[in-house]
């Protein structure tokens, strides 16, 4: 079943990467340094790692695997679990994390079309000469940001249609190194602003008794799960383009070591300069668009370190829409018998054309909270239970098994088969009720 799409990724790092790439999001950079702060500092980070561990292990190796199985996407691969039962509408049901994923490609198109905006204004000077609140509410309007958002999604297209190797793994080769780089540099600088220890303090400075409290944990869970894009959908196709020698449980582990490292990386950066200059630290696209440019305009060589931030936001941003984009590109390209390039078109042009009305940031934001919230979990829970329930723990083990020199450790079949799968059903459950938690 290995589809001729886009090919595959030519080394293990370029695969590493581009999952990285897709992992590595404004989740990591707007939400994670917040909410370890609000949950307990360092007691957080117990959680948080717990549970990074166990649904890479089971989870991203999982999906993985299923990819590479079918070599092919969520529709493919959905239809092979099922008929592999003498069932049929797995194609159908593997609609439902396409519409996931297309869902948040749509809201997170137009972020990156601000990031793109405020890294040019960085660059001019614009961002940083007035009042920050004000720059932002006049590009946060609806039709307020057509051109960045426009050139976004047609960078992005462009690149798919140069195929995996040379359009996915050598722009992840390319940018994830940079963003590491860059977002290392404005850390290192941050350490040595007066007052920067506060922000350390917030980020660090274990308070244990939340570890006693419920929501620590439910924030935890939501936080690893959704940082490492497991939706049924994105990492699966990238799953189908890695070669059979690849050993996927060291890619998953790697990929969610490198998504973890730049969480935290993001952390050291932003909050100790936000503590420095006495701002009050805030989550989502306040603390990015409004508070960090408060920041840069009181630090010395604050132009300087602006462009550094939004660029390196600007290439983590790219590399997570180029995952979404192309998951739904196959299954168009494969379903419907089109070409890659026709197929990547298509998808880019209904992302936009849908995004383009909510470019103001309420309706970006409620979009975002209804697919985060509803589809996209219901999604992972659906290929979840098919990976591990209706294909079967010994289909997925002989997959994890190729490229792998030891074997799987004993206590693979319950994590998977049990914890996982009622995890991410317990993930959608507390995103209703909690009205998102990732």
């Amino acid at each position: 079943m290995r589809h001729k799409h886009g090919g595959t990724f030519t080394s293990s790092m370029g695969a590493i990467l581009a999952a990285v790439g897709s992992a590595v999001g404004m989740g990591n950079i707007w939400l994670f340094p917040y909410r370890v702060g609000q949950y307990g500092g360092g007691a957080f980070l117990i959680p948080y790692f717990l549970f990074v561990a166990l649904f890479s292990y089971v989870g991203l190796s999982g999906e993985f695997a299923f990819g590479r199985l079918t070599g092919t996407g969520a529709r493919g691969s959905f239809d092979y679990a099922l008929k592999t039962r003498g069932l049929r509408g797995g194609a159908a049901l593997g609609v439902l994390p396409l519409l996931g994923v297309l869902g948040i490609a749509i809201g997170y198109s137009v972020v990156v079309g601000w990031v793109l905006n405020y890294a040019v204004g960085s660059l001019t000077g614009a961002v940083l000469a007035g009042d920050p609140d004000g720059y932002f509410s006049a590009l946060a309007v609806s039709f307020g940001s057509v051109p960045w958002h426009l050139l976004v999604i047609a960078a992005t297209v462009l690149i798919l249609i140069l195929g995996v190797a040379g359009g996915i793994e050598k722009i992840s080769k390319f940018m994830m190194p940079v963003f590491y780089v860059l977002f290392l540099i404005i850390a290192v600088r941050v350490a040595f602003l007066p007052g920067a220890v506060e922000g350390y303090r917030y980020l660090l400075e274990p308070d244990w008794s939340y570890l006693l409290r419920f929501d620590t944990w439910v924030m935890a869970m939501g936080q690893a799960f959704f940082s490492l894009s497991i939706n049924g959908a994105g990492m699966l196709i990238y799953g189908s383009y890695m070669k059979k020698s690849e050993d996927i449980i060291h890619q998953s582990v790697m990929t969610a070591m490198l998504d973890t490292a730049a969480a935290l990386l993001a952390g050291f950066a932003i909050l100790p300069a936000v503590f420095a200059f006495g701002i009050a630290p805030e989550s989502g696209p306040p603390l990015m668009f409004i508070t960090l440019p408060r920041v840069f305009q009181q630090m010395p060589g604050g132009r300087f370190f602006s462009v550094l931030f939004f660029v390196s936001v600007l290439f983590a941003g790219i590399t997570s829409l180029i995952n979404m984009l192309e998951a739904v590109s196959e299954s168009l390209g494969r379903g419907a018998r089109l070409s890659r390039t026709l197929s990547v078109l298509i998808v880019g042009s209904v992302t936009f054309a849908v995004g383009v009305f909510l470019e103001a940031l309420p309706s970006m934001g409620a979009w975002m909270d209804a697919v985060t919230i509803y589809i996209a979990p219901f999604g992972a829970v659906l290929a979840a239970v098919i990976l591990y329930w209706v294909l079967g723990l010994p289909a997925v083990k002989a997959e994890l098994a190729l490229g792998r020199k030891r074997p799987l450790g004993r206590g693979f079949d319950f994590l998977s088969k049990y914890v996982y799968v009622i995890l991410t059903a317990v993930v959608l459950v507390c995103g209703i009720l909690y009205g998102g938690i990732g």
